[in-house]
């Protein structure tokens, strides 16, 4: 029997969740709050937020922004806090939407539980409906348009599915939101943002304002038109086993701030340099083979942060080079780095064809790394880790939490950790991660 969206936002309660769908919930929040800490550093989240208070300030209530303090409406601190987190290309993923929910539903959720007073365990429900209800929408929106959009096209469903829920709006008003939502979610174009790397980045920041919008307009009886990714007969397959089959457990989580397609190369290589001990003066040339669109990527030399996250050979180039890619590496000082554009003068991309048709449900590499002896050493298909068949381990996580929020005092950091993982046993919890992510850094 087919589940009804509009009920499943409504009723799902904490005790419904299974408990790998809440330690997903919790690893997910972690590693997105790390990401905002890092991405608040960025020009791009200082443009946003400076914006949202400006432009779309609030005189009274609204919400708080993400690791700064000040004030701005419901809408305005979604924006700049999906904003923030898209801008340090580190946040988790779906390989069947092709793109990411939590960078937009988590700042939609803070937005909203800043004006309703909820407990732990609903912050922790709100948020997995939010990313059940984002993730089937964007594998749906995949499947029945021709076009290759950003994650705020579907992840803005996601936004007003939250809203919906806690606001709360009733049945009705909840599918005009939804299909509000829906409507006017960004369908920008994707690889136009791969092609032309800027700060437009991956649209969640408008997916956010979108959803949000949507929500509170519905609230006063706004109308929209019927959610086609919901309602039409043609995407039913995707809501039978809503709430039997959690998407959210289907994330992956990066190691590496830099776009997803780019990660099995670097892992690949990676591995080859460990394997056989190669230095990094011992590589004479690196030829990637993977899929069409991770080869679109490019080599070209980045000139800018946005650059060198929508990047194939930098990346690669750069993980040989120093071992690891991170914030420094993307900093000015890395984007300089001679060793690493000496090295990337060399990295050659070829699409692999076996490797195009497996997209986006697998997403493989083979690197050859040519010394200068002449010798060729080949790694075997290589997925990324951190996909659901790779986790990284809970030790990984925590460390890529500190490393990402290392603007942060240490003691700051330790209750956020401690307040996601007791969200469902301690009443104090949210209130303390709420102080702890909503203040300046």
């Amino acid at each position: 029997m087919r589940l009804d969206p509009v009920a499943f936002i409504h009723d799902l309660q904490f005790h419904d969740l299974p408990a790998d769908v809440v330690a997903q919930a919790k690893r997910c929040l972690l590693d997105l709050v790390g990401v905002a800490a890092s991405g608040r550093q960025t020009e791009l989240s200082r443009i946003v937020h400076n914006f949202a208070v400006s432009q779309m300030g609030a005189s009274s209530g609204g919400a708080r922004l993400l690791f700064d303090g000040r004030r701005a409406s419901l809408t305005g601190a979604a924006y700049a806090g999906a904003s923030t987190i898209d801008a340090f290309d580190a946040h988790d993923g779906h390989r069947l939407t092709k793109g990411h929910a939590g960078v937009a539903v988590l700042p939609a959720l803070l937005a909203f539980a800043e004006s309703r007073p909820l407990t732990g365990r609903e912050f922790i429900t709100a948020l997995v409906i939010g990313y059940e209800i984002a993730i089937r929408a964007g594998m749906a929106l995949h499947a029945t348009a021709r076009d290759y959009h950003t994650s705020g096209a579907w992840n803005a469903l996601g936004c007003a599915a939250v809203g919906a829920r806690i606001l709360p709006l009733d049945e009705n008003a909840t599918r005009q939101a939804l299909g509000a939502a829906e409507y006017h979610g960004p369908r920008s174009q994707m690889m136009r943002c791969i092609d032309h790397p800027t700060m437009v980045k991956d649209g969640s920041g408008w997916g956010a304002l979108a959803g949000v919008s949507a929500a509170c307009l519905a609230a006063d009886g706004f109308s929209g038109a019927p959610a086609l990714l919901i309602e039409s007969e043609a995407v039913v397959p995707f809501w039978r086993d809503l709430g039997t089959r959690w998407e959210i457990t289907h994330q992956y989580l990066k190691p590496f701030p830099v776009c997803r397609w780019a990660h099995p190369a670097m892992d690949a290589i990676e591995a080859l340099i460990c394997a056989h001990r190669i230095r990094r003066d011992d590589i004479a040339a690196i030829e990637i083979h993977t899929f069409a669109e991770a080869v679109r990527l490019g080599t070209r030399p980045p000139r800018t942060t946005e650059e060198a996250q929508y990047a194939m050979g930098f990346p690669v180039a750069a993980m040989a080079v120093r071992g690891t890619v991170g914030a420094a590496e993307l900093s000015e000082d890395g984007l300089r780095d001679a060793a690493i554009n000496a090295l990337l003068e060399r990295v050659r991309l070829v699409e692999e064809s076996s490797l195009s048709n497996r997209f986006p449900a697998e997403r493989l590499a083979t690197v050859t790394v040519t010394l200068q002896n002449g010798e060729r050493l080949t790694s075997p298909p290589t997925g990324a880790r951190g996909d659901p068949e790779i986790p990284l381990a809970e030790d990984e996580v925590a460390a890529k939490f500190h490393r990402l929020a290392d603007a942060l005092p240490t003691r700051r950091q330790a209750i956020i950790e401690r307040s996601i993982a007791a969200l469902d046993t301690d009443g104090a919890a949210l209130r303390a991660l709420t102080e702890a992510i909503l203040t300046p850094i």
